[in-house]
């Protein structure tokens, strides 16, 4: 079966750091743009980041622009979320969701497009 697997959540305080993994399983990551989401307690889940087959194209949201990087291992079939100087308001399920795209360095994700989506892991950031 075709899946996603997110890890690497976990508490921690506010100015710390995370590394969020998605290892594909049952299909070629590298046809894929992959993006991780997130979804907040009492909120819709919104887009975080996107990255494009290659790898030479990403977007962020602009709340996490400066502070996360995107980037992937295709041989690993694995892609990354590494998370720095975290806020309170970064607390959320993080989703990693992947798009099959014929464009190389397209970078776009939208939620309605993706074709497989992880369960999600849990980062609390907190004192």
């Amino acid at each position: 079966q075709l899946q996603l697997v997110e890890s690497g959540g976990g508490l921690v305080q506010p100015g710390g750091s995370l590394r969020l993994s998605c290892v594909a399983s049952g299909f070629t990551l590298d046809d894929y743009n992959i993006g991780w989401f997130r979804q907040a307690p009492g909120k819709e889940r919104e887009g975080v980041s996107c990255i494009s087959r290659n790898g030479r194209s990403t977007a962020y949201d602009d709340s996490v622009k400066g502070r996360f990087t995107i980037s992937r291992d295709n041989a690993k079939n694995t892609v990354y979320l590494q998370m720095n100087s975290l806020k309170p308001e970064d607390t959320a399920v993080y989703y990693c969701a992947a798009q099959k795209t014929y464009y190389s360095y397209d970078s776009s994700c939208r939620q309605g497009g993706m074709d497989y989506w992880g369960k999600g892991t849990l980062v609390t950031v907190s004192s």
